[in-house]
């Protein structure tokens, strides 16, 4: 087998023919069938210190932390709608992904998730947690069979019923979730329908999908070079985007067919190498973003053609794998790239002759980035993962500040960076903030170096007192304080 040239970055995902594996499978191996343990051994010990040193912080750092093992790799996760409001916990649905190695079916997987409320958790429950167990928290609701791998799972904004997902193919498969029969997913099953194909790539589109928030429009890229749009109203019957209506009751959304397929709007060509991610402007249906292996980032606007307005030839130094658009400032777009930076891109400093500076320069993963996405809740905050097993969360408006004259140390933290959650031991694939419970992250590694197989799937939310403001969080330190002292017994 030929090797990759090392001045040649890593293509993102796991590579065709690759084993896909359980852990239950994983451990029965032979060996010889493992690849050279000793090699493997030191990187593993690594590992395995900075987790243990993590998970004796959780207490401290986490205001909640759920820990979900899973059988298969899940390449995306997706928070869905929720269903039942508690007291002290909601239940909301989760969209997650199986990659099997074809003994069993690939499936598109709903889940019910019960997400606790904030400053409800009690410290030793959420410290006490078994790797090789599935979280209480987490129970599956619905399986699909998927046509294909699954290596992304998109939710439609104005319904987050309806999903969109990306498989090794050049079609995007649409499922209404709750229209969609529950299957039992053994060997020779067959694929569920999906309740509509999008076609219009000429070659396999595997990980860049979005759909936009503005109207039920799809976005895809691909190993064609191209960006594809569509719009799902081009054969909708209903789309019951009315939140008033119970989950369940939306019905289809698909004109009755014996094929439902769709053509798209428009075809968008500007890339020179595959088109990795894509995004909308988050204020206009006509405006979008791509990113790809030709270390592009390009700007399009539908209404002026199928040519880029702004084409940036060099916005990092290898592949870009990921990219997100400010919902709160639509001027500002992040960027992830296999040269293990994060990029943020000012709009307006861009020109159409591909002339544009990052404003800033976000470093501190050791490998790829795969993922990024903004906050829902502050407007400075992003995050990002990466293959280094690492989530890092930023403030971009931390950039610049200094707390003191003295000179900063080697080990001191990047500007910026204000969370690192180290709960995973292998790559990050996907993350997704929670809208509904904005400081609540769920994000899926990929455990195939660590452990030959499966996946972890962790939920969590970082301490409040890490990121309101100051002399809020000051203020309530103060009280604890003054209420301890009472309470003390005096000498």
């Amino acid at each position: 087998m030929e090797t990759t040239p090392s001045s040649q970055p890593k293509k993102r995902g796991r590579p065709k023919g690759s084993s896909t594996k359980t852990k239950e499978e994983r451990d029965k191996e032979p060996h010889r069938m493992r690849g050279s343990i000793t090699d493997k051994k030191a990187a593993a010990n690594a590992i395995d210190e900075k987790y243990v040193q993590w998970k004796s912080l959780v207490p401290v750092l986490y205001d909640w932390f759920a820990n979900h093992n899973l059988v298969w790799p899940s390449l995306s996760c997706r928070w869905g709608p929720i269903v039942e409001q508690g007291a002290l916990k909601n239940r909301q649905r989760l969209y997650l992904s199986e990659q099997t190695d074809k003994s069993v079916p690939n499936t598109l997987i709903i889940s019910n998730c019960d997400v606790v409320k904030p400053r409800v958790a009690a410290e030793n429950h959420i410290a006490n947690f078994n790797e090789e167990a599935r979280s209480p928290f987490v129970k599956k609701y619905k399986t699909i069979i998927h046509p294909g791998e699954v290596n992304r799972i998109r939710e439609l904004p104005q319904n987050k019923n309806i999903v969109a997902t990306h498989t090794d193919g050049p079609e995007v498969l649409i499922w209404d979730i709750e229209a969609q029969p529950n299957k039992h997913a053994v060997y020779g099953a067959a694929a569920s329908r999906p309740d509509l194909v999008l076609s219009g790539h000429q070659d396999n589109a595997e990980f860049a999908l979005a759909l936009c928030p503005m109207e039920p429009f799809v976005l895809s890229g691909g190993k064609d070079k191209t960006v594809v749009l569509w719009s799902i109203q081009d054969h909708i019957s209903t789309l019951a985007a009315d939140a008033t209506k119970p989950a369940g009751s939306a019905g289809s959304i698909i004109k009755s067919a014996d094929n439902p397929s769709i053509g798209p709007r428009g075809i968008f060509q500007g890339h020179e190498d595959t088109v990795e991610d894509v995004q909308f402007c988050p204020s206009s249906s006509q405006e979008f973003c791509s990113v790809g292996d030709d270390s592009c980032l390009i700007l399009w606007d539908a209404r002026v053609g199928n040519n880029p307005v702004v084409k940036v030839e060099k916005a990092h130094d290898a592949d870009l794998h990921c990219v997100d658009w400010n919902p709160h400032n639509d001027n500002l777009i992040i960027t992830g790239s296999a040269d293990n930076s994060v990029r943020l891109f000012d709009r307006r400093n861009l020109t159409s002759d591909g002339v544009g500076s990052p404003v800033h320069k976000f470093e501190h993963h050791t490998a790829a980035v795969l993922c990024v996405q903004w906050c829902p809740d502050r407007a400075s905050v992003f995050g990002s993962s990466a293959e280094d097993g690492l989530l890092n969360i930023w403030d971009y408006e931390k950039v610049g500040e200094t707390t003191d004259t003295e000179a900063k140390s080697q080990d001191d933290p990047p500007p910026g960076l204000f969370f690192q959650h180290a709960g995973h031991r292998d790559k990050i694939v996907d993350f997704h903030w929670n809208a509904s419970d904005p400081w609540t992250i769920v994000s899926v590694s990929d455990d195939l170096e660590t452990s030959g197989g499966g996946g972890t799937l962790q939920i969590w939310r970082m301490s409040d007192l890490l990121y309101r403001p100051e002399e809020e969080v000051l203020a309530e330190l103060q009280q604890f304080k003054d209420h301890v002292s009472k309470c003390a017994p005096k000498p």
